[in-house]
């Protein structure tokens, strides 16, 4: 096991050189930048230099009048040492900013994986169990809409509905206007009330694909030879379904847990933006659209670094969950 993961471990370093690489690439290509914005903004003041003259000088200032390739190699080189620089939008480190935003998104992902969990699973099996009925219908029908309809449809019909018209909740932000004056637990409660949305917003963006999953390995299941013998034998059908069914179709929803970790700290950038919820996914939205390299750089790093571990952890749990798979 300790070979599989060191050498697991070495290649996805090898490929998350070449993703750093190319993130860096096109990150440099873009069209504007936040120095080329401040340039311009410089030069709107009395006295002031060229745009062109003051373009070069901040490019000196941070690095940036090098070539991709020496320019990513130098900024590789001060990230093996820790120092992913500082954010050009916000003015601080971009692991400073990075520390007082993920917190928001983790808790909003964590809430609505765990939902989707609870929630997408039993009623696969249950679609499973009762195969052509009309509850197989409807969860079927609840599971399309979930994967056909976008993100900003959902968030923007729930604020429609429970902002707009019945004033339950505020259209945006992490808290309320009068956050600071309230005790403690009320702050806790404001923080619940804020994030109830975009909570069910991604429940509902997520939960479809993961049913309509957990069906289908079901009924894969649930015609095999040893379900048939265990019936056989006497078993009752709860029985069956709970303990020798339900344990082989956790096989392959290991493989989308896995790489659901993403998903945990890397934000939801839609969701965030259309709620504002200053969280990582909304944060990076800002610094991508100023052109800030430095923490859209760290962003993107580290979303690829949670892929490849995510996908490590997957097969891992295989092992786990499978006594027939062994990693030699």
């Amino acid at each position: 096991m300790w070979k599989f993961i060191v050498k697991r471990l070495f290649i996805s370093a090898i490929i998350l050189f070449f993703v750093m690489a190319i993130i860096y690439t096109l990150i440099r290509c873009l069209p504007s930048s936040y120095l080329e914005n401040m340039a311009r903004a410089l030069t709107t003041r009395p006295g002031s230099e060229p745009y062109d003259v003051l373009l070069a000088r901040l490019e000196r200032l941070y690095d940036m009048d090098k070539g991709i390739v020496p320019g990513f190699f130098g900024w590789l080189g001060k990230v093996v040492q820790g120092d992913f620089g500082n954010s050009w939008e916000f003015g601080i480190p971009v692991t400073t900013k990075f520390s007082q935003v993920i917190w928001y998104s983790f808790w909003l992902a964590a809430v609505a994986f765990v939902l989707e969990i609870v929630i997408a699973v039993p009623l696969g099996i249950i679609s499973a169990r009762k195969q052509y009925s009309r509850t197989d219908y409807a969860i079927s029908v609840f599971a399309l809409i979930g994967i056909s309809l976008p993100s900003f449809f959902i968030a923007t019909l729930l604020k429609l509905v429970f902002s707009s018209n019945l004033g339950w909740f505020d259209l945006y932000g992490a808290v309320g206007k009068m956050h600071e004056t309230l005790s403690d637990f009320g702050k806790f409660m404001d923080l619940v009330a804020h994030f109830v949305l975009p909570t069910v917003t991604l429940v509902i963006v997520s939960i479809g694909s993961l049913m309509r999953y957990t069906r289908t390995n079901m009924l894969e299941v649930l015609n095999s030879d040893y379900i048939r013998t265990a019936r056989a034998k006497g078993l009752s059908e709860n029985r069956v379904i709970n303990y020798h069914a339900f344990r082989n179709t956790l096989i392959p929803i290991v493989t989308i847990l896995g790489g659901s970790l993403p998903g945990l700290f890397g934000g939801a950038m839609i969701t965030e933006t259309l709620f504002q919820i200053p969280g990582i996914g909304y944060t990076s939205y800002l610094a991508l659209i100023k052109g800030d390299i430095p923490f859209a750089m760290f962003y993107m790093s580290f979303l690829a670094i949670l892929t490849l571990l995510g996908t490590l952890i997957a097969d891992i749990l295989y092992a786990v969950v499978d006594p027939r798979v062994r990693v030699s």
